[in-house]
């Protein structure tokens, strides 16, 4: 069900969210902290794959994303220092949304506008790492696993022993 409202924004990421993206991810996400200069980086590199949620004024949720090469993911919690070039996909890093604006369709709202970015620097694959609680909600989006490498299934125990690398390609 989708009951988006006028006064609901996804809008570029500005480095005064970075507060709010670090204490909503230590909210939604306790099992996978990541360092506030992890999201500032991904800002930094990215800033067209970061978006704020804003509903009612409060800000509600996030998503980070940027382009990326192959199937390594990043390690959780790693700085990347720069990004691959050239892509060959659009890697989300995380999306977030706050427990009281879930089941609103914001996340597919999020997952379009990564789609847009992904399209607009010539990309036509979209990647992230999903963690065990995460899986059946990625599924439902049409991500599937991808095969991986053994140093790859070492990156994604570093999320959690079911962690898997998903994909799907821009419609």
């Amino acid at each position: 069900m989708n009951t988006l409202r006028a006064d609901t924004i996804w809008r570029l990421m500005a480095p005064d969210d970075l507060g709010y993206v670090t204490t909503l991810a230590a909210r939604v996400h306790p099992d996978y902290p990541e360092d506030t200069i992890i999201f500032a980086e991904r800002l930094h590199l990215a800033p067209a794959g970061c978006l704020s949620l804003i509903l009612d004024g409060q800000f509600s949720g996030y998503l980070i994303s940027h382009p990326w090469r192959g199937v390594l993911s990043p390690p959780l919690n790693t700085l990347l220092d720069t990004l691959p070039a050239p892509a060959d996909r659009w890697y989300i890093h995380d999306l977030a949304i706050a427990p009281q604006a879930r089941g609103k369709g914001y996340a597919q709202l999020a997952i379009t506008l990564a789609e847009q970015a992904a399209r607009k620097a010539g990309l036509n694959t979209l990647t992230l790492t999903s963690t065990r609680h995460a899986l059946q909600f990625w599924a439902k989006q049409g991500f599937a696993p991808e095969a991986v490498s053994a140093e790859e299934q070492t990156i994604l125990a570093s999320y959690d022993p079911e962690a898997r690398l998903l994909s799907r390609p821009i419609g």
